[in-house]
């Protein structure tokens, strides 16, 4: 199985990856914002048109927010095809004085609790490998052919927005519109450029097994990339220095992440740097803390904790956030946490020069 996955052809390209990590590099200097977004997992079942759809709209929505509010690009990155696995703290689940394998995401095993469902199948890895697939055609075929156009900014708030937010939405939508006839009609506006957007894809390398059999050798420089997405991060539970996940993040050309909780301290955090982009390539390694935009402030303002400073200041920070479920829960209140957020930490490093350049937000 593994053998066959190894055969399949790339879901990304090495280039792609490396246009990515310029991207990204520009926002550590905070040139630019860093937009994430997606579900905690994917499942086989939410591959769906309509839900891809709906998740590249949300994104879409949120980065013209933050475009036309700071006046600078936002890097879309979506938390999707490939986000099929969950780490567990447990490996059983009990219930009912029943006691199974814990659920692990689609890509191991299925959430229904029942003997054959929990069983790790190894033929889920081909399953999540064409779930991915399909995922980024559309995502590709939507981005590229009209429907990321910023003509079409209002369709975007369709069925998203109610309320006082969609009021504000609205707003901004008609001057985004007065603003595009006007260059439209002085001749500035290129078209084709605002038909298109940059879309990326990421997500947690948690099984490796899968990991290591998309690697692929780019065949301009011979580095080996993941080509399971263009951004994979290591997760707080694996991201152990003498670790497996972190041994094959360092192996790989892709841009990576690391989370990191409030545990975490400078050591940890130079030794991650030193192990991963020993080089200190820009754009290459991402800290990606798992606070809040409370915790977050705590931690830099606490001087046993003073590694956030060197974050902001070495890499550019990344400030995850994620929303309780609701109905709408993105689009009527994560963009002002995204901003809540961003704002905790640039007040709290006052001595920085330069604020955090990422934002990373996801949903469930």
């Amino acid at each position: 199985m593994l053998t066959t996955l190894s055969h399949y052809p790339p879901l990304v390209f090495a280039g792609e990856c490396d246009v990515l990590r310029d991207r990204l590099a520009v926002a550590s200097e905070g040139k630019a914002f860093v937009l994430q977004g997606g579900d905690c997992a994917e499942t086989m079942a939410g591959v769906t048109g309509p839900n891809i759809r709906d998740r590249i709209k949300t994104i879409l929505q949120m980065a013209v927010v933050l475009t036309y509010g700071a006046g600078m690009p936002v890097v879309k990155v979506g938390r999707m095809a490939g986000q099929f696995a969950k780490p567990r703290s447990s490996n059983d689940e009990t219930r009912d004085g029943v006691t199974l394998p814990a659920y692990r995401g689609d890509m191991v095993n299925g959430f229904e609790f029942t003997a054959a469902a929990r069983a790790h199948d190894p033929d889920r890895l081909l399953r999540a490998y064409h779930a991915s697939s399909a995922t980024l055609n559309l995502v590709r075929a939507f981005t590229d052919g009209g429907f990321a156009d910023l003509r079409q900014v209002h369709l975007w708030n369709k069925g998203f927005l109610s309320g006082p937010a969609q009021a504000r939405y609205e707003t901004m939508a008609n001057e985004i519109d007065r603003a595009m006839r006007f260059l439209e009609a002085s001749g500035a506006g290129d078209g084709e450029a605002l038909k298109r957007v940059e879309f990326y894809s990421s997500h947690e390398a948690l099984v490796l097994d899968y990991e290591r059999a998309m690697v692929r050798r780019d065949s301009r420089t011979g580095n080996p990339y993941n080509t399971s997405g263009h951004f994979i991060w290591i997760g707080e539970r694996t991201r152990d220095l003498d670790g497996a996940h972190i041994d094959f993040a360092s192996r790989v050309h892709n841009p990576i992440g690391v989370k990191l909780g409030p545990t975490t301290t400078r050591d940890d955090v130079m030794r991650l740097i030193d192990k991963l982009d020993p080089e200190r390539v820009r754009g290459r390694l991402t800290f990606i803390t798992r606070m809040g935009a409370q915790r977050s402030t705590k931690c830099s303002r606490n001087s046993s904790t003073r590694w956030a400073k060197t974050l902001i200041t070495s890499r550019g920070s990344a400030t995850r956030c994620t929303a309780t479920p609701s109905p709408h829960p993105v689009a009527t209140r994560l963009v002002g946490w995204m901003m809540s957020s961003k704002r905790s930490v640039a007040s709290s490093t006052p001595t920085v020069r330069s604020a955090p350049g990422q934002v990373a937000s996801t949903w469930n």
